[in-house]
């Protein structure tokens, strides 16, 4: 690469320094004064936040915030025409996995917004995934390309990047994205402000105009006006074809629905897709453990077809003590049944019934609290347990 730019007639020195070594860089700085910088070091970090620890915390942060606190610091006294810092979209919209490396490169976003206060050159850039063996190459490629962050073009980058200066941004991202894919993982367990109303996005998520209510209700909605013969079919078709349009599937004719979900390759972020999914087509909210709850296609159906057209007599027959009881258990906090010793019974009893005898709920893994878990670290351990 050096000698590709001095065949361009560019001058070339290439020194080795650890940014995050205040003095190594200020001796560096000294015997070659820049007149622009670019700051684009970085750490690749993948971590679950629980998981993260000092260590983690600080070789993300020396490299990536130190580094950039002491390149603001030591030419502060310095003519630069730019002083732009490689920053990533994990702190812009985040990414699982990615706690430290996310908040890392918020930092970067609020140096520049501060230098830029203080009438200095900043532009900070979040950047999506490089295409050319960037940070993200291999595995973390495959992920992010299966939520919607395709690979940028190199040379694209750069002449955006020269766009984003011409402009004098301060704070911009700039990505190459998938936005039906993206909206669908990025949106599953609830609405998003960031990119909501973006173009393309309300279309994504089967939004109106307004970016609120699903667009029209198909049958399945109104399940109540179908004829009682045919209400399971109609909805096993809707789930079926949900199912099929999350996993990549041809058409509903592709899915077994006696297959348990965790068996036809769910993962936490498909199963909230696809109660996202259905959650439109029936008009009604729908939780993100909606596969752990109901674990195949056909006990799925079952369960909405209760839900969307209840049988009359069954509903007008409710016994008001159970529904008293229930009403109780569902006020007490977990950590109370815990201390009380109950939990664990209570899961016993409710596992034959709700789990059709294939699936027993157990304890997170260095015995975590149940309710302390979000919702994707639940349909993780839903589908682990059932598998």
């Amino acid at each position: 690469l050096a000698a590709e730019l001095r065949a361009l007639g560019a001058e070339v020195t290439v020194a080795a320094c650890d940014v995050a070594d205040r003095d190594a860089l200020a001796a560096l700085l000294a015997e070659h004064p820049p007149t622009a910088v670019f700051h684009t070091a970085g750490v690749p970090h993948s971590e679950a936040f629980l998981d993260t620890g000092l260590d983690s915390l600080a070789d993300v942060y020396g490299g990536k915030v130190a580094g950039a606190l002491h390149l603001d610091q030591l030419t502060r006294s310095l003519e630069l025409d730019a002083f732009v810092l490689y920053a990533s979209g994990a702190g812009v919209w985040g990414s699982g996995g990615q706690s430290a490396y996310g908040a890392a490169n918020a930092a970067l976003d609020a140096l520049a917004e501060r230098r830029r206060a203080q009438g200095l050159p900043a532009t900070s850039v979040a950047w999506g995934l490089w295409g050319g063996g960037g940070m993200g190459e291999g595995a973390g490629e495959e992920f992010l390309g299966s939520r919607g962050l395709r690979t940028m073009d190199p040379a694209m980058a750069v002449r955006a990047l020269a766009d984003a200066l011409d402009r004098d941004d301060v704070c911009v991202a700039l990505a190459d994205l998938d936005w039906p894919l993206f909206a669908r993982s990025y949106c599953a367990l609830r609405p998003s402000p960031l990119i909501g109303r973006l173009p393309g996005v309300r279309e994504a998520l089967g939004r109106d105009d307004d970016g609120g209510e699903p667009a029209a209700l198909g049958p399945v909605a109104h399940l109540a006006d179908v004829d009682p013969a045919e209400r399971y079919e109609t909805v096993l078709a809707e789930v079926c074809g949900g199912v099929a349009a999350v996993l990549g599937h041809t058409g509903p004719e592709d899915v077994d629905p006696s297959q348990a979900f965790s068996a036809l390759g769910f993962s936490s972020l498909t199963a909230s897709e696809f109660a996202a999914r259905l959650g439109r087509a029936t008009g009604r909210k729908l939780p993100p453990t909606l596969v752990f709850d109901h674990p195949t296609a056909s006990a799925l159906a079952e369960y909405l077809v209760g839900l969307l057209a209840p049988d009359e007599d069954q509903a007008g027959a409710a016994d008001p003590e159970e529904a008293a009881v229930r009403a109780a258990l569902a006020g007490v906090p977990l950590p109370v049944l815990r201390e009380a010793g109950l939990l664990d019974t209570l899961l016993a009893l409710a596992s034959p019934e709700r789990f059709s005898g294939a699936t027993r709920f157990t304890e997170p893994d260095g015995g975590a609290d149940i309710d302390a878990l979000d919702d994707e670290a639940l349909i993780e351990l839903a589908l682990r347990d059932a598998a």
